[in-house]
């Protein structure tokens, strides 16, 4: 394997120099290059590592031109150490050297590039997140329908921890997907809230559901179905494949774009910081969601967007807010809204229910993923007259909410959320320029 080594100044040359040579010995690598990282101390003018010095203006800007110089390099060895390097630097260098497809290695640890297959036979982009709740399956769905309302015919691989054993097809696009259906799935032993059951239901285009268990720090499930899912996806009748990630999971497979979603509420370190700065580099865009008080003001979405400039100048980045879509006629009448949103925007969704629906929002919940609060906020719903409940499809909206409303005779109404981009903004003219740059991309 071809190596480029981080060495600094705070170790003396002939040090360094031995230390190549063991390594090189002990690891079987070759090294084509080296990264000065900085530190004067032991640093004697005229020394002699025996292959030219890359430098940057940080250590992470020395090794980022290594490794745009040197794109060949497979392993990155960290001969360095603090006070040159702490924490932080050593993520955001492990971050440059896993989106270059490199492995980062020191004397106690080693990173790998998730394992990204090229099996997809059709062109491709993937949506994936920063973590859990924080809007990406409802991207993912705005995606589907916006690509299938624009020609591209897609199809969804939808990759959840609830997902079946095997790749499930579910023909959104040809069936009602509706409570019956999903308290039938519920039945067999599904998890019938699973993000590819969310999809197909209120996206309406064909899904091919798939699981997942666990997730590397850059984001590769330890165990998943997905590639043979993709075999799925490869047969069916569709021309664009959109790959739906998993929390903080990246679907397994190589695409030609990639979407990332974060939470403007989510802190700026945690974005663009640690492995985020992994996810940051290896996509083409950045939804930031929930970008609205009071779950972020200006001053929070500015601070996410300037750390994100400082790992990836020209990421284009979207502030955008959701808002509730019900999949059906709900107006004049009134119901209980549930879902997993924070309780402080509860009262704006509500707000935005009436005004753009008709209905009375007579009472909100975002208890959904909390079984026992949920029973609890549903059992007091009493006197309230509710005469439909309104849910998202996730969590317990199917064997809790979808099953009272069926027990109570009640109608339940399954709701969307959609994206809209904050003013200044054009977010589907962003997600339509990936979507025909994937294909080009294919083609070419």
């Amino acid at each position: 394997m071809r190596a480029l080594f981080l060495i600094d100044g705070e170790h003396y040359p002939p040090v360094v120099v031995e230390a190549m040579r063991k390594v090189e010995e002990y690891l079987g690598v070759t090294r084509v290059g080296a990264a000065f990282l900085g530190g004067t101390e032991k640093l004697k003018e005229g020394a002699d590592y025996g292959l030219p010095l890359m430098k940057g203006d940080s250590p992470v800007s020395a090794v980022e031109r290594a490794l745009r110089e040197r794109g060949d390099v497979e392993v990155v060895v960290d001969l360095s150490d603090e006070p040159v390097v702490g924490y932080r630097e050593r993520m955001r260098i492990a971050s440059l050297a896993l989106a270059a497809g490199a492995r980062y290695v020191g004397s106690d640890f080693e990173m790998s590039p998730p394992e990204l297959r090229n099996v997809s036979a059709k062109p491709s982009l993937a949506v994936i997140g920063t973590g859990k709740r924080i809007g990406k399956t409802a991207l993912s769905g705005y995606l589907a329908r916006l690509l299938a309302r624009s020609g591209f015919d897609p199809c969804v691989v939808s990759m959840g921890r609830g997902g079946p054993a095997e790749p499930e097809v579910i023909e959104g696009h040809r069936m009602r997907v509706g409570s019956e259906y999903l308290l039938e799935a519920l039945e067999r032993g599904g998890h019938a809230a699973s993000d590819c059951y969310e999809t197909a239901a209120l996206s309406r285009v064909v899904t091919v559901c798939c699981r997942r268990c666990g997730g590397g720090l850059a984001g590769e499930p330890f165990v998943s179905n997905v590639l043979e899912g993709t075999e799925v996806a490869n047969g069916l009748d569709a021309h664009v494949t959109v790959f739906d990630g998993s929390g903080a999971a990246i679907p397994p497979v190589a695409v030609e774009r990639r979407v990332l979603v974060a939470g403007a509420q989510q802190d700026p370190e945690y974005v663009a910081g640690y492995l985020g700065a992994y996810r940051l580099l290896v996509s083409d865009l950045l939804v930031l969601t929930m970008a609205e008080e009071p779950m972020a003001g200006a001053e929070e979405v500015s601070a996410i967007v300037e750390a994100v400039r400082e790992v990836k100048p020209g990421l284009d980045v979207i502030p955008a807010v959701f808002r509730p879509r019900p999949v059906g006629e709900v107006a004049g009448l009134k119901v209980a809204y549930v879902s997993t949103a924070p309780e402080p925007i509860l009262e704006k969704l509500s707000r935005h229910l009436a005004e753009r629906y008709g209905c009375e929002v007579v009472a909100a919940f975002g208890s959904l993923s909390d079984r026992k609060a949920l029973a609890r906020d549903l059992d007091g719903l009493g006197g309230l007259g509710v005469e439909a409940y309104l849910t998202e499809i996730k969590a317990a909206a199917v064997d809790v909410v979808t099953r009272r409303a069926a027990e109570e005779d009640r109608q339940v109404f399954y709701c969307d959320n959609d994206p809209v981009a904050v003013a200044g903004h054009d977010l589907d003219e962003a997600l339509l320029g990936l979507a025909r740059e994937a294909v080009a991309a294919f083609e070419g």
